[in-house]
């Protein structure tokens, strides 16, 4: 099974790109409610990336921050308990450079969202959907963590944005 596809819409940059305009890079990580795979995901973009890239994850709802995600990324070593649950409307004004998307749901249902940034996809298991015991459930949560880790890592080194 291949956990990267990439989808992309635009030619692929490099951190060398932004560099040479003298530019902040934005990331925008999207997903529906954005309390768990976005959440994970800007934790391990703003752990992996290079200095002067802002990373920003956003649902098309709300849903507040999921506890099983704070608790998935605190066993790797990343704390994200401070994030906050944001609308894509919040970031209307802010020019993305790349866009992940994390779930069809968001791909498909996402308004119209102006940005030049290249957009890339890949939808997610949704750990908070899972239903069973709770050893069971912190399994799917990290199974989802380690997905959405490998796949944040490959797709900022294949940009040389890694730290």
């Amino acid at each position: 099974m291949n956990l990267l596809p990439f989808k992309r819409t635009l030619p692929v940059f490099l951190a060398q790109d932004v560099a040479n305009k003298n530019e902040t890079m934005n990331i925008l990580v999207l997903c529906t409610g954005n309390s768990c795979r976005s959440q994970m995901a800007q934790g391990y973009f703003n752990h992996f990336v290079k200095d002067g890239i802002n990373c920003y994850s956003a649902g098309i709802e709300t849903h507040g921050l999921n506890p099983g995600a704070v608790a998935t990324m605190q066993r790797d070593g990343i704390d994200i308990s401070t994030h906050t649950s944001n609308h894509i409307d919040e970031y209307s004004g802010i020019d993305f450079d790349l866009i992940l998307t994390v779930c069809d749901h968001a791909k498909e249902n996402c308004p119209f969202f102006p940005s030049k940034g290249e957009r890339i996809h890949n939808d997610f298991m949704d750990p908070s959907k899972f239903e069973g015991l709770e050893a069971e459930k912190m399994a799917k949560f990290d199974e989802a963590r380690d997905q959405i880790k490998r796949y944040v890592h490959k797709a900022l080194e294949e940009r040389s944005l890694l730290n």
